[in-house]
């Protein structure tokens, strides 16, 4: 038996969305972003959809085998989150449980509309912000989370 990989910290989370912002991202670069999360997935045969939204616009998505139609509505639900508070899904939810409370209670938002669980991350861009989401659902969330952050890492060319 292995022992899981501790939980990462709020300030290990920040971090992250510190070091992975993009000098830009183009539709060719969901396409490669998107083809790497996939190549991965496949490698792991993590039974996985793989979502990228820029500006309201879906630039890819892919349903690998193993994955199913709650996948997708679990990929809207934690898009919307970063796409509200500009920030992992996960690292919401973080925010939330450190607190003493859950996203749910305390963001009195329709979990129906938002679910702050990891796997949608922010597409930054310098000097634009926020200006999208990648977003994997499939996996247990930590799960989900690491997995977009590895490829953003790669795709990035980061150690």
């Amino acid at each position: 038996m292995t022992t899981p990989e501790p939980t990462p910290s709020i300030a290990e989370l920040e971090a992250q969305e510190c070091r992975l912002v993009l000098p830009r991202f183009t539709h060719d670069d969901a396409w490669t972003l998107g083809s790497l999360l996939v190549e991965m997935a496949r490698e792991r045969q993590a039974p996985v959809a793989i979502d990228i939204h820029r500006a309201g616009q879906q630039l890819f998505h892919a349903a690998l085998p193993g994955s199913a139609p709650d996948n997708d509505a679990w990929i809207a639900r934690k898009r919307r989150v970063v796409e509200r508070y500009n920030s992992a899904s996960y690292l919401v939810g973080a925010r939330h449980r450190a607190k003493g409370t859950t996203f749910e209670a305390s963001s009195r938002l329709d979990p129906d509309t938002y679910a702050a669980h990891g796997g949608s991350f922010p597409i930054t861009v310098e000097g634009a912000g926020v200006i999208g989401a990648v977003t994997v659902s499939g996996l247990p969330q930590l799960e989900d989370h690491e997995l977009v952050v590895e490829a953003l890492e790669r795709f990035l060319n980061l150690p």
